[in-house]
């Protein structure tokens, strides 16, 4: 303590070390000699001497702390701003000193001590789809303020039960909500999460619809195949096909239900994957046909006691008992969504004076009001249409969908039918068709439907098609615009074959189309349930005179319907009249004759 007093008296009492400090400030040495006192010259001699001007900046520097640190150390009656302050200037110093030896060594790891500790430990992997706790709240908390008032029913339902069933409307939100409901709930809970449609392509609907709400949330991209979170909870997304199918264990969401080809048998599988009295089970779908296979796993016929079918109990599914949501005594809570109940619940998605002219009344009813077909009289039931669907991501090796060239250089066929008109709703009808041979059925590889578009702008969607592909047949319907759109189609494919309609023409391209079904030679994904609706809505009429048969799709006024069942038999009429056959049997023209 002593030699830092001592060292404070030199420092009150050196003009000489006070004239340099000054000098280092940017002081003139008259100014400094008038100041101190003393002759410009005896300044001119110390400046000299001690070399003020060949003094480095962090000699400058390092001088003045100290001093300064001197000061505040032998002052008495410290203040805490004074304490503050000396410890900045002990900070300042400890950096200088730094600064000093990284000028001998080179060294960065001199200059900042931690880079020899962080090089030293032991090197930590990033967490895969690290979310955190505050990316995990943000999300539940988006998810829970962006719910219509049936969503928030579901949510409820699915708090209180292990099993909810849900016949819904189409476009209401089903997959969206639950994609978002599983995934903030695995965030939560570390459970699994099993997702099942009638084909992987579909399942994956609910990955993008993860993986864009947990991006626009919160910035994180999910990644991988299942999705694994960081708490360790997967997300699998998988198709109906049985094998793969079995072996997961998680809540199971299974969509669009009533469209699986042999329900019964994966339902026993699928419905294993949740038998833990943990896990949960989320049916949803659209209704198809009374005659599928889930229609008892819907009215709970399936599950009931032998002693509760010989006293006949009946599960009440109708629109009144369920509107609101019930359990039944097969313990599955049921609900059935209309889109008037989706509207009444906030939804305002909804154009309901289009959706009218858009579909028949059967159409409307299936699609929007959740009643089941009768496709007792349809030339394609769902029961025939079933056979026709595969998982195509499973199966269809060579197609790449998402590449610039899906096939390569595949041949396809192209079947389109036109809008009738642009202003109507009447859509347009657009599949695009890989052909196949004796040993590999025709598969529909694209199928879409075109609203409101000018014949020039549907023309344009058909050359899009074929940059694409290698094109080698387009077909098309020349009624209403059909002429207008082939003439334009004309200008970058020559060869386009026209179908003016008549009960002769549309008999034979039923028939044809019946005939390769039945031979199990036509094939789509198993996810794309509106072109079974598609086909299933094409019946056997009289013509208006009352002469001769034709087939229909059921029409309302100014509204043309089952275009893509359509376009479909458009592309397959390219298929010789003595087409392979499997099994060796006689021609088509024979069997048409």
């Amino acid at each position: 303590m002593e030699n830092v007093a001592e060292l404070s008296e030199e420092l009150n009492t050196n003009t000489r070390l006070k004239a340099k400090l000054l000098y280092w400030q940017g002081w003139r040495v008259a100014r400094i000699s008038e100041y101190l006192g003393e002759k410009a010259v005896t300044v001119h001699t110390w400046k000299r001497r001690d070399k003020w001007e060949e003094s480095t900046p962090v000699e400058r520097i390092s001088a003045t702390l100290e001093c300064q640190i001197v000061k505040l150390i032998v002052k008495e009656n410290k203040e805490g701003k004074d304490f503050k302050e000396l410890d900045l200037l002990m900070r300042q110093q400890e950096r200088l000193a730094r600064v000093s030896k990284y000028k001998e060594t080179g060294k960065e790891s001199d200059l900042n001590p931690n880079i020899n500790a962080r090089n030293e430990a032991p090197k930590k992997q990033p967490t895969k789809n690290d979310i955190g706790d505050e990316n995990t709240k943000l999300l539940v908390d988006t998810f829970e303020r962006n719910l219509f008032e049936y969503q928030r029913v579901w949510f409820a339902a699915g708090q209180k039960h292990s099993i909810r069933n849900i016949l819904k409307s189409r476009q209401i939100g089903a997959t969206w909500y639950f994609a978002r409901e599983a995934v903030c709930d695995a965030l939560i809970t570390g459970k699994n999460k099993v997702f099942l449609s009638a084909s992987k392509a579909q399942a994956h609907i609910f990955k993008n619809y993860i993986i864009d709400f947990v991006f626009k949330t919160t910035g994180v991209e999910l990644k991988g195949d299942p999705l694994i979170l960081p708490n360790k909870a997967a997300l699998y997304f998988l198709g109906v096909n049985r094998n793969t199918a079995q072996g997961y264990h998680g809540d199971m969401y299974q969509d669009e239900y009533f469209w699986i080809h042999g329900f019964e048998e994966f339902q026993k599988v699928t419905s294993g994957m949740a038998l833990h009295s943990k896990w949960n089970e989320t049916y949803f779908s659209t209704p198809s046909s009374v005659n599928h296979e889930a229609y008892p796993f819907w009215t709970g016929q399936q599950f009931l006691t032998d002693s509760e079918r010989r006293d006949k109990v009946k599960i009440d599914v109708s629109h009144a008992a369920l509107k609101n949501g019930a359990v039944g005594v097969d313990g599955q809570w049921r609900q059935i969504v209309t889109v008037y109940d989706a509207i009444d619940g906030g939804c305002n998605l909804f154009d309901m004076n289009k959706a009218k002219r858009r579909y028949t009344t059967e159409q409307f009813n299936n699609l929007l009001m959740c009643e089941f077909i009768d496709d007792s009289r349809s030339m394609f039931p769902l029961s025939k249409m079933q056979g026709c669907m595969v998982d195509s991501w499973l199966v269809w090796r060579d197609f790449k969908p998402f590449s610039e060239r899906p096939l390569a250089a595949g041949e396809v066929w192209i079947g389109y039918d036109p809008s009738g008109d642009s202003e109507t709703g009447d859509g347009a009808g657009l599949v695009v068709v890989s052909p196949g041979n004796s040993t590999r059925p025709h598969r529909i590889i694209i199928a879409q439907k075109l609203i409101g578009l000018s014949y020039e702008a549907q023309a344009e969607e058909i050359r899009k098609i074929c940059d694409s592909f290698n094109v080698s047949y387009i077909g098309m319907d020349i009624t209403g615009l059909g002429e207008a759109v082939a003439q334009n189609v004309e200008k970058f494919f020559p060869r386009v074959t026209r179908f003016n309609y008549s009960p002769e023409v549309k008999a034979r391209l039923v028939m044809q189309t019946q005939h390769i079904i039945d031979k199990n030679r036509l094939k789509f994904d198993a996810g794309r349930a509106d072109i079974a609706q598609s086909f299933m809505g094409i019946r056997k009429a009289i013509t208006k005179g009352g002469t001769q048969i034709t087939y229909v799709a059921r029409r309302s006024q100014a509204t043309g319907h089952s275009e893509l069942a359509w376009a479909t038999m458009h592309a397959l009429s390219n298929e010789p009249l003595t087409g392979p056959s499997e099994d060796g049997e006689g021609s088509f023209m024979e069997l048409y004759e």
